[in-house]
This record gives structure tokens, sequence and C-alpha cells, in this order.
């Protein structure tokens, strides 16, 4: 099976049918939006929190970095078959909760052990992203699903743009450890908000992606989804631990701020840019995705030959648009596998996948910059985006 038949299930699913209108699916973003404000804006400043609790020279926070993403990852298959069995609104709210009880015990920690407990808790709890999708896959189909599930894309990078900008702002007030107490009434709010919306009526949905009533769906479409999208987070996010140091190392003297506004741009392109992309399109993911691989690719490997501002920014610009079209390009793939299927399992284990693809690249990058320095990481992107890129072009033509 090709990813052509992930394309025309997309079709095939576009036929008008979603339980939730446009505020409620706006309301939802809102929520994400402001639940993540400490997941995403917190981390950076792990150096700072972790002297006080022990760790004078912060030496775990690259573990601790990324202990939520693994139990994140660990828990979305789980939660996601509970919220298919016992309602996709109650599992939505208990992520919402699970958030509020962790960033509650991580502002307490007294001690290593006590704030590493609690970022455990906050990965296995929370999976709010997950959540948020398979609601969002109970109540829609075809362009109305891909369209909110580009819309939570873009609550994301926009909550990874501004959370650590405020974070920042507040510590000469409250440390960043404290503001994890501040924090946990963002998620809390989201949950009194989603109290509010329905529990989503599933519209009626072909026993297959084809079409065929009471046909049982093909799994070889969705293991496509699932290589892409484990390909697409890793060559993306494999550049992201080392970019400040790779800009200070090519750009000597450069402003914090600069950095700052140049880890951004990618994500200030997406938020720019998605809703275009996704109207240009919806209708050929594969064609949007081979070309966001290319980009990927071409704007990693930008990153490595750059040695002034403006070619930096070219190179981030061109990793933008690449990013851009492959998180909108995944979601059309994924509303299409979407159909037929338990919403709820199948976000929770695309979950699964896109934390593995995190984590993944974490380890490789931190292995590839303490051997060959900090440009060694883009390249390894640039090389799994063009193997990735190929993957798209084999499969075009694989029998069905």
């Amino acid at each position: 099976m090709s990813t052509g038949a992930l394309e025309r299930g997309t079709r095939a699913a576009e036929r008008p049918g979603g339980g939730l209108n446009r505020r409620q699916v706006h309301g939802l973003a809102a929520c994400y939006f402001v639940a993540s404000f400490a997941a995403l804006g917190l981390p950076p400043y792990l150096t700072e929190i972790l002297p006080a609790l022990g760790d004078r020279e912060g030496r775990w926070a690259g573990l601790l970095y990324v202990v939520p993403t693994v139990f994140s990852a660990l828990g979305a298959p789980l939660w996601g078959r509970l919220a298919d069995r016992f309602g996709r609104k109650r599992l939505l709210l208990r992520a919402q909760l699970g958030l509020t009880v962790s960033f509650l015990l991580a502002g307490a920690a007294d001690s290593l052990p006590a704030f590493t407990a609690a970022l455990v808790l906050q990965g296995f709890l929370g999976g709010t992203f997950a959540a948020t999708n398979g609601y969002l896959g109970a109540a829609l189909r075809g362009a109305d699903l891909s369209r909110a599930l580009t819309l939570m894309q873009g609550s994301a990078r926009a909550s990874l743009v501004a959370a650590p900008v405020l974070v920042g702002a507040l510590s000469p007030w409250l440390s960043p450890h404290r503001q994890y107490l501040l924090m946990a009434v963002l998620p809390l709010a989201a949950a009194v908000l989603l109290a509010f919306l329905p529990e989503p009526e599933q519209p009626a949905r072909t026993g297959a992606a084809d079409g065929r009533p009471g046909a049982v769906p093909d799994r070889r479409p969705l293991r496509l989804l699932y290589a892409f999208e484990f390909a697409f987070v890793f060559a993306t996010i494999v550049s992201f631990p080392y970019l400040i140091s790779l800009v200070e190392q090519h750009l000597p003297g450069v402003s914090g701020t600069a950095a700052g506004v140049l880890f951004a741009l990618p994500h200030l392109v997406y938020l720019l840019t998605a809703g275009r992309v996704h109207r240009l399109f919806h209708h050929r993911p594969r064609t949007g995705l081979f070309a966001a691989f290319a980009l990927v690719g071409l704007g990693l490997a930008g990153h490595g030959a750059a040695h002034t501002l403006p070619a930096f920014v070219l190179a981030r610009a061109v990793l933008g648009a690449g990013l851009t079209l492959g998180l909108v390009c995944l979601s059309v793939l994924a509303a299409a596998a979407a159909e037929g299927r338990p919403p709820g399992r199948m976000f929770g284990t695309l979950e699964l996948v896109s934390k593995g693809g995190a984590v993944a690249a974490g380890a490789v990058a931190a292995a590839a910059n303490g051997a060959f320095g900090p440009t060694a990481p883009v390249l390894t992107g640039t090389a799994a985006a063009a193997l990735a890129a190929l993957l798209v072009l084999l499969t075009r033509w694989s029998p069905r």
C-alpha cells in the first residue's frame, strides 16, 4: 500500500460531518495553548532550577528535559484506548487535571528525587496533545479534522515561542522553580473551560478509508504514517538542542535576543502560513510531504554553511517552510488514516511514535555534538530528511 492510499482516503473522508463548531474548536486550541505554557516554557530553565535542588552544576538537566517526553510517549497509547472506551472528553479533562497536579508537585518539590518524580507524573498524567486530537478525531472528519489538527499544531508553536519569554520575564520576581506553582493554574483553568464542551458525537464512518462498508482498515498506510511521523520529528528536532551553540560558533558576538529569534523563526513561519498551506495541499499531501522533507534537508544543510546573519535567517526560514509543509500534510494524512478507526487509540499511538522520534533525536544530537561539534546534529537531520524524502518517492508506486 502506498502513500497514495492515504491521499485517496483523504479525499474520500472530506464529506461534511462534524460534531463541533468553529468556536468550540478554537476553544480547544486555546485550552491546549494555556496548558502547554509550563510544559514548554520551564524546561529551558532547568539549569537554573536544579542547583537549588542539590544538582549544583545542573548535570541532570539534559536527562530531566526528556523525562516528561518519555513518559508521555509511554502513557499515550493507554490513555488513547481508555478514551475510546470511557469517553474522549473525560480523558481530556483527566489530562488537564493531571498536568495541574504534577505542576503543583514540581513547584513544591524540595529535592531532586521529588522534582524528578513530578516530571515523571507530568509526562504520564499529561498527554494533552494526544487527548485533544483524540477528542477532535471523534467529532470531525476529513478536511474539518485536518484543519483542526493544523490549528492544534499552531497552538503548540505559539506556546513554544511565547512561553520561554514569559517565564524569563517573570524570573526576577519569581524563580522558575516556583513558577510551576503559578503555571498550575493554567491547565486547571483549561479543565474548567473544557467542562462546558460536549462529549463529541462521532459522525457516521465507513468501515475503512476506501469506503467499503464493514471492511477492516488496512494497517499498511497507518504504518507508513507512523514511519513518516517518526522521521519528520527526528529530522526537525535533532537540530534544536545545540542550535544556540551553533549560532554562537558561526556568528561570534551575536546577541542572546538575536539567537532566540533565530530559534523561534521556523515556528513563526508556521503560525503565519499554516492556514494557507493547508488550503493548497489538503488534496495532495504526498506531494507536500516530499517537498517538506526536501526543504527540511535543504534548510538544515544551510545551517552548516551559514556564517552570516542573513544566511542563517534564510536557512531558518527554509526550515520553517519545511516544518510547516510537513506538519500540515501529516495532519491531512492523519485525518485520512483516522477514517474507520478508533481515534483515541490511533492518535495515542501516533503520539508515542512522535515522542519516540523526539527522544531519539535528542540522544543522537547529544552523541553527534559530543563527537563532532554543534554542526553534526544539523547534518544528521539533513541525512534523515533526505532518506525520508526518498521513502516518499519509493512508496508512491508501491503495490496496493
